[in-house]
């Protein structure tokens, strides 16, 4: 929990019995002089704060609330807005959540007291971030591996239903999108090779519609070719971004077990510095090859290029690629799960706005609505979904039970449901309690509100980061169980 530079000194005013004065320093260079209705109120704040087991600055935070004598939303705006950050401030339990980026309007929405202004600019911004396009070329010759390589990034194995049609032979005769199963916002376009065509490299981009495409990545299962360095070479001229990847990589190290001189490292090594010198000789300078099994992404070089691709693009296109890329690593599995951390802030916003509008249920309403969508999104991520699941069954050969055997949380393998939601809340003994004390707290004259929004807050922030830290726990055993299992086949 946030420590919070606050002081409440309570002094008794000559004549003024039982009433006092409260001085709460917020944190940023502001004092809000407040003032109580009896020590009697202080009383009730002190049990309250007790019986639900919050913290000091929780419990200076329940006393923020007797600064409002009349309606809330009508207080003072620029108090208001002060009151508002202070309380989501409080409501992290890592500091490192206290610096969200600024979502433009929300601040002055709040200073006005334009409530449904700030919710609506904060769903905005987060519906925007869900579906920000991510276009993918992939290319390269005949028989290369360039559709195996589609499916393998959308998760499916060839064969399976909406899987890009792989073969020997040219499979691809024009440009071809293939939207990610779970975010149709990430598509990869399966690309005809261009030794498959009789245009010049610009002539194939112009083709090919290459300025929708945010990064170009360029399939060899054997040499680089002269046509894959123009291409690479007219890319660039225009400004884009490109990638080698060797494929099939798999099929080489196999073949070179026979060798009684075998040697992995030696054999990767030489294979990707074959690469390179190739690349040097036909014009490419300081070329970065990826060796790639599109059968076993968790080896070889799969988890370098994501990272190169991470560094590469801006953020907002980084998190959508993030969270559509299969879960072949821990390191991929926690990255995902400390993206989803940082969005908490706005979300646990969103359900304080909803709670300071003084309707009875509304904000339970606006929090089981608005904890569906988040919650199906980290199902999704984690690959936690059925279909996901069949896929990854099929995939690995281990029997969908014994997938469903090592789950824990009972949202995974299930649809996300408000009845479903509120199933597994009601279990989490704290969080219910929360959720019972905001909505008993309306009913309290002139300080309910403030009360209201500053635990539905920490209440769908305690919510949603227990689920995403179960679902991300049942994500790394999935991976786990079935890296073992590879092994052992090994």
């Amino acid at each position: 929990m946030v420590a919070i530079s606050a002081s409440i000194i309570a002094s008794t005013s000559s004549g003024c019995s039982g009433h006092g004065s409260v001085i709460l320093h917020l944190g940023f260079s502001t004092t809000v002089t407040l003032r109580t209705h009896t020590n009697t109120m202080f009383i009730f704040l002190r049990f309250l704060s007790a019986a639900l087991q919050l913290t000091c600055s929780w419990s200076s935070l329940l006393s923020v609330a007797v600064c409002c004598r009349h309606d809330w939303t009508q207080m003072q705006p620029c108090k208001f807005s002060q009151v508002f950050f202070f309380c989501l401030r409080i409501s992290m339990e890592d500091q490192n959540d206290w610096h969200p980026e600024e979502i433009p309007g929300v601040r002055e929405a709040l200073k006005n007291n334009d409530i449904a202004a700030a919710v609506a600019r904060i769903q905005q911004v987060l519906e925007r971030e869900n579906n920000i396009p991510l276009n993918i070329a992939i290319t390269g010759e005949t028989g290369s591996g360039k559709s195996t390589f589609v499916n393998a990034l959308r998760g499916l194995s060839n064969g399976d239903e909406g899987a890009a049609p792989a073969g020997v032979v040219e499979t691809t005769s024009e440009v071809t999108p293939y939207p990610h199963p779970n975010y149709p916002n990430v598509t990869l376009w399966d690309l005809p090779g261009i030794g498959s065509t009789k245009f010049s490299a610009d002539e194939y981009l112009m083709l090919v519609g290459f300025e929708k495409f945010d990064f170009f990545i360029i399939i060899s299962d054997t040499r680089f070719r002269e046509n894959d360095v123009k291409l690479a070479q007219e890319i660039q001229r225009m400004k884009k971004k490109f990638y080698f990847v060797r494929s099939k990589i798999d099929n080489d190290i196999n073949a070179e077990k026979r060798n009684r001189d075998f040697n992995k490292e030696e054999t990767l090594t030489k294979i990707r510095d074959d690469c390179v010198h190739r690349l040097r000789d036909l014009g490419v300078e300081s070329p970065q090859v990826f060796l790639v099994s599109s059968f076993e992404l968790h080896l070889y070089d799969f988890s370098l290029l994501h990272k190169t691709l991470e560094r590469d693009l801006p953020k907002n296109k980084r998190d959508a690629l993030l969270r559509a890329m299969p879960n072949i690593s821990l390191e991929i599995i926690n990255k995902k799960k400390k993206t989803f951390k940082h969005r908490l802030y706005w979300l646990a916003a969103q359900s304080a706005l909803g709670a300071a509008v003084p309707v009875p249920g509304l904000s339970i309403a606006v929090d089981a609505a608005l904890l569906v969508g988040v919650v199906t999104d980290y199902v999704f991520a984690f690959g936690l979904d059925v279909p996901s699941l069949k896929r990854l069954s099929d995939r690995t050969g281990v029997p969908y039970a014994d997938l469903q055997a090592v789950i824990f949380s009972p949202l995974a393998a299930a649809e996300i449901t408000k009845e479903l939601l509120l199933k597994v809340i009601v279990q989490l003994g704290s969080v219910a309690t929360l959720i019972a004390a905001e909505e008993v707290s309306r009913f309290i004259p002139f300080i309910g509100i403030p009360i209201a929004m500053g635990l539905s807050s920490i209440t769908t922030y305690n919510i949603l980061n227990l689920i995403l830290d179960k679902l991300a726990d049942d994500a790394q055993k999935l991976f786990e169980m079935t890296l073992n299992l590879k092994i052992k086949d090994e």
